[in-house]
């Protein structure tokens, strides 16, 4: 049976902290809706209504694109292990650049990834959950540690050539800003 809620309670954060993967959805006015599983240890709560997840260097950028035109945000967690559960986080949202001031207070509350390219967080105004009887069972194996080996062949200056070359505008040519705020 589906609930709505204003915020976080107790028993959703602990939910939040036992699971290992992600999806965080997004869009502009127009263009493709971008819809990204991310895993790692990459999720914090702030509180019952902020969270702030760190975003790591990967293929495409849409979400960073997305969420400086049009800031609205849902984050959904999925249990595959146990009871049915569906939880999903509505709100509004913002990036952080290495370059912004509140950068270096947020990434405080993250273990240090080489590939870390920039923070979101999210000002949660709904909360919903929703059963999931009809998502499947799977087992956790472990965490995939091919980006993490990736970020260290490449190094931080191939890292800042590939957000360069691979980072700088969404599928739907909408600026990131990734350069500027990163490098500028």
């Amino acid at each position: 049976m589906s609930k709505k809620l204003t915020g976080l309670n107790a028993k959703l954060i602990e939910f939040i902290t036992l699971q290992h993967m992600f999806f965080v959805a997004t869009a502009d006015v127009d263009g493709r809706v971008n819809i990204s599983p991310k895993g790692l240890d990459s999720f914090r709560v702030i509180n019952n209504n902020q969270v702030m997840w760190l975003n790591l260097t990967g293929s495409g950028n849409e979400t960073a694109a997305h969420v400086q035109s049009l800031p609205r945000m849902t984050i959904m967690f999925n249990d595959f292990a146990d009871k049915p559960l569906i939880l999903r986080l509505y709100g509004q949202a913002h990036v952080l650049h290495k370059n912004d001031p509140q950068w270096h207070q947020a990434y405080l509350y993250f273990d240090d990834f080489l590939d870390a390219r920039q923070i979101f967080i999210l000002d949660i105004d709904l909360v919903i959950t929703s059963c999931g009887m009809a998502v499947p069972l799977y087992g956790f194996k472990k965490q995939r540690e091919a980006l993490v080996k990736s970020a260290k062949r490449k190094g931080q200056e191939g890292i800042k050539t590939y957000w360069v070359k691979k980072n700088q505008v969404s599928i739907d040519g909408k600026p990131t800003h990734i350069v500027a705020k990163n490098l500028g």
